[in-house]
């Protein structure tokens, strides 16, 4: 029995086959055991060379060995087998002496396995042609039938020869209809072409191989039922290829109106197609089709829209009986978000009304048209005989979101138990400038307190780290980690750095280095804020290791990093009490955090704070007085389509101020910094304001840069932090409203729901320069920084929110700049974006009863024409003129 063990453990496969061959039943049971056994060998490490060269052996090995039907298919199928397994013909080749009925129970039982356990198809069919059973049809068995099908290349056949000779193509075609993500696979298979599932589909219910109406009536169900757009491409081009005819179409009048009215938009367009073609045959009733309008008529897709209206158009004009069972369905677009679909469906009213006939027709186009914008619904009055509706303009209110309120820091956890629970969830999953801010106040507290029982509760989650282990598996050790690659590159490695400092992982000599020069980080625009994030942490964790802190004199107050001044006061009484020397980095972090705005509390706080007789009292007492530090002078520069802004020094954070924080009052250039960096955790921002919680335009003038590049490069992610600057405290000056606007143009959308946020946050903490920011945005749009389309949907999303005033505001400056190109025929913003803003801007004018002259709107106004770009620009025009409140 020893020889079948090491010709598995050598991985001769062959020689395996063979002793097995030659052994009873009962011989195979009694061998699994210590199969089981080396697998278990094998799993802990099977990344070896000795495993990979056992796995294929020990796979067919297992096999053979067992005779329950559920074991084998679980040994099959297991997911430390699929690197390395044995052959499908090795596997069918053990198991083919076993009952066919058996054999078939293993063949459902692995097929019923998901996608991912990547069960090789040629296993699957062999059992089941081994077996005579009835073929699956779950989704890992379709999925591996399809790309068997489609492989054609390797062998030189093609996809309609291999289908035809398969004898289960009825049975597999129908599961195929009824298969989830199957689209994809479909389109990669054969791509296109006359050798395409496609064809090869409509030829075989053409050759009567399968059965044509249960086929078109699958692909029909399935594109019913929707599906990712892969499976919508796929079986729309299959539907097409099936090239129904005339009769099939006519049977299937309900499922084009189905599709049509909510179908994705590619197949809504084809029945809707179908639909026209249909109906001007007059074989869809037009109640029918009046139906189907209603939900046409207000999906997004302005394409299916106005094909929509062209085909009730030609239909009236067809058979004007008709008219008045389908002008009231016209009518439904007097609500659609788009003006332009208004007029045109208001156009087709008037063409058709007089063919209406009853009385009560025209009162209800009359009702419907009070949805119309004000200069379509006057039109729409006289057009219809009626006088206007008598509404009472209501006063416009603005509908902002409430002002943030900031969360007040919890205590440290008063145990290290609890403290333990925090740090470790802060590791595994991150957490906001409080979290991690409570979590380091209560480290450095139980390290003071009572060390050891702190180690001990932390026990568990360090135990979890690689250089906590007595033989370390990385060359690197933890003096390597942490200072190193670019530093602390988030909070959750600073939380690290403290865990080995008290376990003794880095050397007394690293932290002083470190926090003497710093890590090995490269500059560029972020680095001063880095430094000081890690300039705190750096100095804990000396202290902790040479002089321990009872407590830390920079924990905020609040959840933005602000700090009150009489709770700092208080901490530097309790220092006093306890004799306790602080932490140069820590009392300067605090000292940057304290809330110096309120005056009178910034000066009462002072008194006490220089009654203390203490250096840091002192200090504090002095920067209260003095109201912080001064903002810089700030200039703009421009860089190829960017608009960017450079700051001067800062006297004030050069001076007794620690090493590590001093680059903060540095000044900031567009071309001395370098663009690309090393700082790309996203966790680490919000802290970056929260060294700065009273100066955010210090943050914002150092992320400018990078926050340009949503805009500009369509780079992902960099505009999550806006929320939060417009959160933050200080005043909201040239950076953070030119951050909000690159945001605006952002290419995602994400980014730009993110600048959305921050712009109401700003709107409602009464601290928006609407003026400044538009004037941003057509700069940004002038230059091509920021493209109009990308413009038109954030501001339409803030638009949507009920800040039609905000938007108003801010769309007024910008407007006349980029219409101020088109009149002296500079280069100008593309006519349809223009357009669109025009339209955001006429809404909001519209609704807030906006009544002003916009420079160069007349101009536009007046030319001769009526491109979208004009009617829009008449409509605005309208509208400030009249002023009207809707």
């Amino acid at each position: 029995m020893s020889s079948l063990m090491d010709a598995v453990r050598a991985g001769r496969t062959a020689e395996v086959v063979s002793l097995l061959d030659g052994m009873t039943d009962a011989e195979r049971r009694a061998l699994f055991p210590e199969l089981r056994a080396l697998r278990k060998e094998l799993r802990a490490d099977q990344w070896t060379s000795e495993a990979r060269r056992a796995y294929p052996a020990l796979h067919a090995a297992g096999v053979a060995c067992q005779t329950g039907a559920a074991g084998v298919a679980s040994w099959l199928a297991a997911s430390d087998m699929r690197w390395w397994p044995a052959s499908p013909g090795v596997l069918i080749d053990v198991l083919g002496d076993r009952a066919p009925a058996w054999l078939g129970d293993v063949a459902h039982r692995i097929a019923e396995r998901p996608p991912t356990a990547r069960v090789p198809y040629e296993l699957m069919a062999g059992l089941v042609r081994l077996s005579g059973c009835e073929v699956p049809t779950t989704e890992a068995y379709v999925q591996g039938w399809v790309e068997h099908i489609g492989h054609v290349w390797q062998r030189g056949d093609t996809v309609l020869a291999r289908l035809r000779k398969d004898p289960h193509l009825a049975r597999l075609t129908a599961a195929l209809f009824e298969t989830n993500d199957i689209g994809s696979r479909l389109a990669w298979a054969a791509g296109e072409g006359p050798d395409s599932w496609n064809e090869a589909i409509a030829q075989l219910t053409v050759d009567g191989a399968l059965d044509r109406k249960a086929t078109v009536d699958a692909c029909l169900a399935r594109l019913l039922r929707g599906g990712p757009a892969a499976d919508h491409r796929v079986f729309l081009r299959m539907l097409q290829a099936l090239d129904l005819t005339r009769e099939e179409q006519r049977e299937h009048i309900a499922d084009w109106l189905a599709l049509a009215a909510d179908a994705a938009s590619v197949v809504a367009s084809h029945a809707q197609s179908v639909l026209a073609s249909l109906a001007l045959d007059g074989e869809v009733p037009a109640r029918q089709l009046a139906e189907m309008s209603g939900a046409v008529l207000f999906r997004t897709e302005k394409k299916l829209v106005r094909a929509q209206l062209v085909l009730l158009g030609k239909v009236i004009a067809r058979d004007p009986a008709t008219a008045g069972e389908l002008l009231p369905a016209v009518a439904q677009a007097f609500g659609h978000e788009d003006t332009d679909v208004q007029e045109r469906a208001l156009k087709l009213v008037e063409r058709h009304v007089e063919k209406s006939g009853a009385d009560e027709v025209r009162e209800e186009l009359a009702i419907a048209a009070d949805q119309l914008i004000p200069t379509l619904r006057k039109r729409a009055a006289r057009s219809l005989g009626v006088s206007p509706l008598a509404s009472q303009p209501m006063a416009y209110e603005e509908l902002l979101p409430p002002a943030p309120e900031p969360e007040r820091l919890a205590s440290a956890p008063e145990s290290a138990a609890e403290l333990a629970e925090e740090v470790g969830a802060l590791l595994v999953s991150g957490g906001d400038v409080a979290a991690f801010e409570r979590a380091l106040d209560g480290l450095v507290r139980h390290a003071y307190d009572d060390p050891q029982a702190l180690l001990e509760a932390l026990e568990p989650v360090v135990a979890q780290r690689w250089w906590a282990e007595p033989e370390p598996r990385y060359a690197s050790t933890a003096d390597d980690y942490f200072t190193r690659y670019h530093g602390l590159i988030n909070p959750a490695q600073g939380l690290e750095l403290l865990l080995a400092t008290l376990r003794g992982k880095v050397r007394t000599s690293t932290l002083h280095h470190s926090l003497q020069h710093g890590t090995a980080t490269g500059e560029c625009g972020h680095s001063p804020l880095t430094r000081a994030f890690e300039s705190r942490l750096w100095e804990v964790a000396y202290r902790i290791r040479t002089e321990p802190l009872p407590f830390l004199l920079s924990t905020p107050t609040w959840g933005t990093g602000l700090l009150e001044p009489d709770q700092l006061v208080e901490r530097l009484a309790e220092y006093r009490r306890l004799g306790a020397r602080a932490s140069a980095a820590d009392f300067a972090q605090a000292l940057l955090r304290v809330r110096c705005a309120e005056r009178a509390a910034a000066e009462t706080a002072a008194g006490r704070a220089a009654a203390l007789g203490t250096t840091e009292g002192t200090r504090l007492a002095e920067w209260l007085l003095a109201g912080g530090c001064a903002a810089p002078a700030f200039r703009r520069r421009t860089s190829g389509k960017r608009i960017l802004v450079e700051s001067g020094e800062i006297a004030e954070l050069q001076a007794d101020f620690p090493s590590g924080l001093r680059p903060l009052g540095n000044a900031v250039s567009v071309f001395g910094d370098r663009r690309h960096c090393y700082h790309w955790s996203e966790g680490m921002r919000p802290h970056w304001l929260a060294v700065l919680p009273e100066q955010r335009e210090l943050v914002a003038v150092r992320m400018v840069s990078n926050l340009s590049e949503v805009a500009v490069d369509d780079s992902r992610g960099e505009a999550a932090i806006l929320p939060r600057l417009a959160e933050s405290g200080g005043d909201a000056g040239e950076a953070v409203h030119l951050c909000v606007a690159y945001g605006l143009g952002a290419r995602h959308p994400e980014d730009r729901l993110a600048a959305v946020d921050a712009l109401l946050v700003l709107a409602a903490r009464g601290q928006l320069d609407a003026d400044r920011l538009g004037a941003d945005l057509g700069q940004l749009v002038r230059r091509g920084a920021v493209k109009p389309s990308r413009l038109v949907e954030s501001v339409r999303t803030a638009a949507a929110t009920g800040a039609s005033a905000t938007v108003w505001s801010v769309l007024r400056q910008t407007l006349p700049i980029l219409l101020a190109d088109l009149a002296t025929a500079a280069t100008a913003a593309p006519a349809r974006g223009l357009a669109d803003l025009l339209a955001v801007a006429a809404e909001c004018a519209e609704r807030t009863g906006a009544r002003e002259q916009l420079p160069h709107l007349a101009g536009t106004a007046e030319r001769r024409g009526s491109s979208r770009l004009v009617t829009q620009a008449r409509r605005l025009h309208s509208a400030l003129a009249e002023g009207i409140a809707a």
